[in-house]
């Protein structure tokens, strides 16, 4: 298979400055602000972006490095398959945030909630469908009874 190759569509900026500043789960990012600046060129795609509530954020992980199969979540004492942690170190160290979208200011989105830290590569922005994104008689696995 030939190599996969994505292009940023725009950079995260947010208060966040480093892995060391990075929240242990998403939902600790509430209240985080953060501007996702769209590159110029892609700018026509947020039409009528603005009437949607909330926004996913794909995005690539530019601080991590490296990956490993087995990790250890910092909201646990012993160690989990990658696959079932929300850790970045990835063998494809790719995001998926949904943030509160306050405002567009031109190409510029404002959001609420943002767990990403500045100068995220956005990979894609879609808009959040609660009928399409939410999933009914969820199991949570090693993460059930430990809270968020």
């Amino acid at each position: 298979m030939d190599d996969i190759r994505y292009r940023p569509i725009g950079v995260v900026h947010s208060p966040l400055r480093g892995e060391d500043h990075m929240p242990p789960r998403p939902v600790k990012a509430r209240g985080i602000e953060a501007v996702v600046e769209v590159y110029p060129e892609y700018a026509d795609g947020l039409t009528d972006l603005e009437g949607f509530s909330h926004i996913v954020l794909l995005c690539h992980l530019h601080l991590s490095t490296g990956f490993s199969l087995i990790v250890k979540p910092p909201s646990d004492t012993v160690t989990h398959g990658v696959f079932s942690t929300r850790s970045p170190r990835r063998p494809n160290p790719i995001s998926l945030s949904v943030v509160r979208l306050q405002r567009r200011e031109g190409r510029n989105l404002y959001v609420v909630d943002a767990d990403l830290v500045d100068g995220t590569p956005v990979l894609d922005i879609k808009p959040y469908f609660p009928a399409t994104n939410a999933a009914d008689d969820v199991r949570t696995g090693w993460r059930e009874g430990k809270g968020d």
